[in-house]
C-alpha cells in the first residue's frame, strides 16, 4: 500500500469512530452513570414484571403502552421517566394523568406501579389520578 492509501485509509477509520461515538455514548451513559443501588433493584424488579418485548419498548422509545383491561380501544401511555400518563383512544390523545406516590421512587418502580395499578383496577386507578384533558 502506498503511503497515501493508507493516510487515506487511517483517516476514513476516524471518521467512522468520530460518527458512531456519539450513538454509543446515548446508549451506554445509563451504565456509566453509576445507578443507585435503589435503582437497580428497581429496574430489577421492572424486568421481572414486564415481558422482553414490553422492556425493549420502554427501553427504545422512551414510553410503555399498557393496554385498558375494561376498554378495547384504549391505551395508557406511561413514560420511562416522571411525566404525565397520556390516555390513547383510537389513535388520539383524550387526557393526561397524574398520579404520584407519597414518597419518592425511583423511576423503574414508577413504571411498575403504573403498569400494576392499571390492570389489578383501571377504574380506582382513574378515580384517583388527576385528570388533564386534551383539547385540539
Amino acid at each position: 500500500m502506498s503511503p497515501v492509501t493508507q493516510v487515506l485509509t487511517i483517516l476514513c477509520w476516524i471518521v467512522i469512530a468520530l460518527a458512531i461515538a456519539p450513538m454509543v455514548w446515548l446508549l451506554m451513559q445509563p451504565y456509566l452513570r453509576g445507578l443507585s443501588q435503589a435503582e437497580r433493584r428497581a429496574t430489577g424488579l421492572l424486568r421481572d414484571v414486564l415481558t422482553p418485548e414490553q422492556f425493549h419498548e420502554l427501553i427504545w422509545r422512551g414510553y410503555l403502552e399498557i393496554p385498558s383491561p375494561t376498554e378495547p380501544q384504549r391505551v395508557y401511555r406511561v413514560p420511562k421517566n416522571k411525566g404525565y400518563v397520556q390516555v390513547i383512544e383510537n389513535g388520539r390523545a383524550i387526557m393526561r394523568l397524574c398520579l404520584q406516590p407519597a414518597e419518592c421512587l425511583p423511576d423503574a418502580d414508577l413504571v411498575a406501579l403504573h403498569k400494576l395499578m392499571i390492570e389489578a383496577n383501571e377504574e380506582i386507578y382513574l378515580q384517583k389520578a388527576n385528570k388533564y384533558l386534551c383539547i385540539e
